[in-house]
């Protein structure tokens, strides 16, 4: 069983299927030990080009699993522009990150349609990569507001999910500030570590389960790199990172995944 995962977010990067394909293979070569779990999330455009990489490399030291961007609510249907959750499982994807802030707020995804992919997803058997995190106006006002304003995202982008503990272990929370994603201010670890144990907290709340604490991956994502990324995971609370554009730099991502290997 893996303890640490490390999710790439490409966002709209690259440019080219070429260069897409040359990032993903750096990706899948990466020597990553069996107990630290690698996915990578490029843009739709580029899923099919990585999922042939992966099926080229099958027996890759620790490959790396396949994710998206973003999903539908939807499998199939009148919805231009959309991709639907079965669509992806075709693909071979495994992984979907819903509710980015960038999603929220340059496209106004709202915690209700946020809720209405994540019930999709976990029906299609996606594992589920929620972000949540607070603007620097809230977090200006102190932990415990930054706090609220996580709790009541959780508890809406949650909604009627099941508690069956098949469902929570394929929820992972991604904590990022919005404050601090690719603006280079990233978060005090510490707070990261106070605000995981938070998460955690009310995730067994909201799946009714005391062990959810236990088996619920929460990840930080904001600004992570090969430099700061110890900082952050060497805290037991803290499972992993989600990366933006250092994911995209195949020297920086050999960095984080090295980083993570030598913790204990």
């Amino acid at each position: 069983m893996f303890k640490k995962i490390l999710i790439a977010n490409w966002k709209e990067h690259p440019k080219s299927g070429r260069e897409a394909v040359k990032i993903f293979g750096a990706a899948m070569r990466a020597k990553t030990p069996k107990n630290i779990k690698t996915v990578v999330c490029p843009p739709f455009v580029y899923l099919e080009k990585c999922a042939s990489t992966a099926v080229r490399r099958p027996n890759a030291k620790g490959r790396a699993a396949l994710g998206a961007q973003d999903v539908f609510w939807k499998d199939e249907g009148p919805y231009t522009g959309e991709v639907g959750p079965a669509m992806l499982r075709a693909l071979g994807v495994a992984y979907v990150i819903i509710g980015h802030s960038e999603r929220r707020r340059w496209l106004g995804e709202t915690d209700a349609m946020v809720n209405k992919k994540i019930g999709a997803a976990l029906g299609a058997g996606l594992r589920v990569v929620l972000c949540v995190g607070e603007p620097a106006g809230v977090r200006k006002k102190g932990i415990a507001a930054a706090q609220k304003f996580v709790k009541d995202q959780l508890a809406k982008d949650l909604r009627g999910i099941s508690s069956d503990k098949k469902i929570a272990r394929r929820v992972v929370v991604a904590y990022e500030p919005i404050w601090a994603i690719g603006t280079g201010d990233s978060a005090d670890p510490a707070d990261v570590r106070a605000m995981a144990v938070f998460i955690k907290k009310q995730l067994s709340f909201l799946f009714k389960s005391p062990a959810a604490s236990r088996r619920s991956f929460v990840l930080y994502g904001g600004s992570v790199n090969g430099k700061n990324i110890a900082d952050y995971l060497q805290y037991e609370a803290v499972d992993g990172a989600l990366v933006g554009g250092a994911s995209l730099k195949a020297d920086e991502w050999k960095k984080m995944v090295e980083a993570i290997k030598t913790l204990r």
